[in-house]
């Protein structure tokens, strides 16, 4: 496992990060002034979520979300066949959050697709699993596992099964950099 450094990676990642953070964790990170403008935590505006089904189950302490399932706050929006979010009846807060089944996440330019995305809530650390495709405008990063550890402001992303990761790095044209 190399850690992979490219145009646009942290973002996209901070971004998934800042998707399924608690309002817990981002009161705690505007008090320290570190929070950071996207959506799903950069507000309280609240979160939709529409599913074919949802199915809460007390004594697992899990509400699944099924069938064409959209949450959506602000300009964010996760797109999966299936959600299931797991919480704490003591504290009173999410533990994690899986989304499986053609999993996409939107923002603005910044888009990543993968077959499960694992968002844990304790560790503050995101897993995109199985054919995991982060992109930013034009630049790309691909492998079969994505693990960006939100406090630390680190990703690694796996190849897989002799895979390797791909990386794409488009460079700005000069009008671009012109602006």
């Amino acid at each position: 496992m190399k850690p992979v450094k490219g145009i646009g990676l942290l973002i996209i990642l901070f971004f998934l990060s800042l998707f399924f953070a608690s309002g817990e964790a981002q009161e705690k990170k505007t008090k320290t002034g570190s929070a950071k403008g996207f959506g799903f935590t950069s507000s309280r505006s609240p979160v939709e979520i529409t599913s074919d089904t949802v199915e809460g189950d007390q004594k697992q302490n899990q509400v699944t979300f099924k069938g064409n399932v959209v949450a959506k706050q602000e300009d964010a929006t996760l797109y999966a066949n299936t959600v299931v979010v797991h919480y704490d009846t003591e504290m009173k807060k999410m533990k994690e959050i899986v989304a499986t089944g053609n999993v996409r996440i939107v923002q603005l330019d910044r888009r990543a697709t993968c077959q499960k995305a694992t968002f844990y809530q304790n560790e503050n650390k995101i897993v995109l699993d199985g054919e995991a495709v982060i992109r930013e405008g034009d630049n790309v990063v691909r492998g079969e596992r994505v693990v960006y550890l939100v406090d630390e402001e680190r990703s690694y992303v796996e190849g897989g099964k002799g895979g390797r990761v791909v990386t794409t790095i488009t460079p700005s044209s000069k009008e671009e950099k012109k602006k």
